[in-house]
């Protein structure tokens, strides 16, 4: 490591350790000349040696393993954003995303896609299951709300919904662009098993989305097209953009905006009804 990054670890070891609370953390409060924890206190409750961890608030002895800054950061009380900055110090990587299921959005999260009046928006997360959504969604992709929990996941609805798939004039590309990037993002975050089942299941039920898988195509998200053929008010042309949910690494927010002035016109007489 070089100087800055060894005086940065150093500095942001230290300012950790020193807002701990002694007594809190079982260990003696008398006689104390600096605030916090003691070196050794730290490495006793990371169990690792005092002298080791010396050598890691002074830069020495090189990068330290993910475990022992896994159990650093526990012994610290480090918060998900200092683990990940304590990562990025030590060894100049974040660490392994763990993967934690996710059931709903915040409320303000909620607030944020119910104000996009015009644009089509939903949360999903890395197994593509669908927790939230605006109206826009519902009126002009598909109501979620009427589908059971289950069945609220995008590649059930694009290989098991024949309704779903009718109204998608380019359903093999999307289709096919959907599958590797689930792939992508389910090994990202952490959650290959739960993607290993859901492709299982789905191979069964569809002998398209079985071939698909078995091809290995990986994809981003990222910004695209889509088309979709509404019953009401025919042909809608969308522009899509996905992003990332700050401190949430297994939700993915998407926003549909309508390509034209006559897509807009035809989804405000939609979400006007």
């Amino acid at each position: 490591m070089g100087n800055s990054h060894e005086n940065s670890l150093a500095v942001f070891l230290k300012s950790r350790r020193a807002r701990l609370d002694p007594a809190a953390c079982g260990f003696d409060s008398a006689r104390r000349r600096t605030a916090g924890l003691r070196r050794e206190e730290v490495a006793q409750r990371a169990h690792v040696s005092a002298t080791w961890y010396t050598w890691l608030e002074q830069g020495r002895g090189g990068a330290p393993s993910a475990d022992v800054l896994d159990r650093i950061s526990r012994a610290l009380e480090l918060t998900a954003a200092e683990r990940e900055h304590l990562f990025l110090l030590a060894r100049n990587r974040l660490p392994e995303v763990v993967y934690q299921q996710v059931n709903r959005v915040t409320p303000r999260l909620q607030r944020v896609l119910d104000s996009l009046v015009s644009s089509p928006a939903i949360v999903k997360t890395c197994e593509w299951d669908i927790i939230a959504w605006n109206r826009a969604a519902t009126v002009v992709l598909t109501d979620y709300e009427l589908l059971p929990p289950g069945e609220r996941n995008i590649l059930r609805l694009l290989f098991c919904n024949p309704t779903v798939r009718s109204r998608m004039p380019h359903w093999e590309a999307d289709a096919r662009r959907a599958v590797a990037t689930f792939r992508l993002e389910s090994a990202r975050a952490g959650a290959s098993d739960k993607a290993r089942a859901l492709s299982e299941e789905l191979s069964q039920s569809s002998a398209e989305f079985a071939a698909m898988w078995k091809d290995h195509d990986v994809h981003k998200y990222g910004e695209g097209t889509k088309s979709i053929e509404h019953p009401q008010v025919g042909a809608i042309s969308l522009e899509y953009s996905s992003f990332a949910v700050d401190d949430a690494p297994d939700l993915g927010l998407v926003i549909y905006t309508p390509s034209s002035a006559v897509d807009l016109q035809r989804i405000q007489s939609l979400t006007a009804g």
